[in-house]
C-alpha cells in the first residue's frame, strides 16, 4: 500500500460522504429523529440491528416499529403495560419477528431500570472483542431469552464480523463536526472501534489492499481496521463513509 496516496484518496471520499445529506438515505436517519439521549440509543439500536437488506426497506420497517411505540421508544420500553405489548405483535423484518422484538423490549426495560445509558453495557473488557462478547452475554442473560433471538445481536465469540453492532458503536461513539455520527458516548474511544464490513465495504477494500482475508469474519474486520489505523490511528472507522459510500455509488 502507498499509505500517503491511499490516505489522500480515502480522506477525499470520507469528506464527500460524511455530510448531512448522507442521513436522509441511510438508517442513521432513524435515531436522528430524536433529541433525548435514551431515545437516540434505543432507536439507533433497532435501526442498526435491523440494517439487513435494502436501505429503503430498513427505514420503512424502523418507522413502522417506532410508530408501534408511539414514537417515544424510551418511554415505551420503560413504562409500557402488558396491554401495550400487543401493538408489537405481527412486526417482522426478514427473520427478526415479534418474538425477538418482545425480548429486546424486555431487556431494555430491565437495563434502563438500572442504568441511565446503554453505553455501560459496552464497557466491560480490555479489547473491543471482549467488550462485544460481554455485551452479547449480558444482553441475553435474562431467563426468558429465546435461543432464536441470539442471532440478531452478533458476537465475536462466534467469529462474526459483527457488522451491525460495530455500525451502532460508530454512530454513538464517533464525533466530528459533520453531524452524521452522534458522539454521545465518551467513555469509549473512536480509536478502539472496529470497522463494519458489508458487501460494499468489502468490494472497495480488497482492490485497495486493505483486506486480504477471504472469509468476512471477526479477523477480517480486525485486519481491515488495523490497515485503516495506518491512515488514521485516532479514528479508523471514519473510512466507513469512504468505502461504503463509494461502494453504494459503484
Amino acid at each position: 500500500m502507498n499509505i500517503p496516496q491511499l490516505r489522500r484518496q480515502l480522506d477525499a471520499q470520507y469528506l464527500r460522504y460524511n455530510r448531512p445529506e448522507f442521513i436522509k438515505n441511510d438508517p442513521i436517519q432513524i435515531p436522528h429523529r430524536f433529541t433525548q439521549r435514551q431515545d437516540i440509543e434505543i432507536a439507533a439500536l433497532f435501526a442498526a440491528l435491523l440494517a439487513w437488506g435494502q436501505r429503503p426497506t430498513i427505514i420503512n420497517k424502523c418507522n413502522d416499529l417506532l410508530r408501534r411505540m408511539d414514537d417515544a421508544p424510551h418511554q415505551f420500553v420503560t413504562q409500557h403495560q402488558d396491554e401495550d405489548l400487543k401493538r408489537l405483535l405481527g412486526f417482522c423484518h426478514r427473520t427478526f419477528c415479534d418474538t425477538d422484538l418482545l425480548y429486546f423490549v424486555h431487556f431494555l426495560r430491565d437495563w434502563y431500570g438500572q442504568h441511565d445509558s446503554l453505553e455501560t453495557a459496552f464497557l466491560v473488557g480490555h479489547s473491543q472483542r471482549e467488550r462485544l462478547i460481554n455485551f452479547h452475554q449480558r444482553f441475553f442473560s435474562l431467563p426468558d431469552a429465546p435461543a432464536r433471538t441470539r442471532k440478531h445481536a452478533a458476537t465475536p465469540a462466534r467469529k462474526s464480523a459483527c457488522k451491525r453492532v460495530n455500525m451502532y458503536l460508530r454512530w454513538l461513539v464517533r464525533r466530528d463536526e459533520h453531524g452524521v455520527d452522534f458522539g454521545l458516548w465518551t467513555r469509549l474511544s473512536p480509536a478502539d472501534l472496529i470497522m463494519p464490513i458489508d458487501v460494499h465495504v468489502e468490494r472497495q477494500a480488497r482492490p485497495l489492499g486493505l483486506l486480504t482475508r477471504q472469509i468476512v469474519d471477526w479477523q477480517a474486520a480486525e485486519e481491515l481496521t488495523a490497515n485503516l489505523r495506518l491512515l488514521d490511528p485516532t479514528d479508523p472507522v471514519k473510512y466507513d463513509f469512504a468505502l461504503f459510500g463509494a461502494g453504494v455509488d459503484k
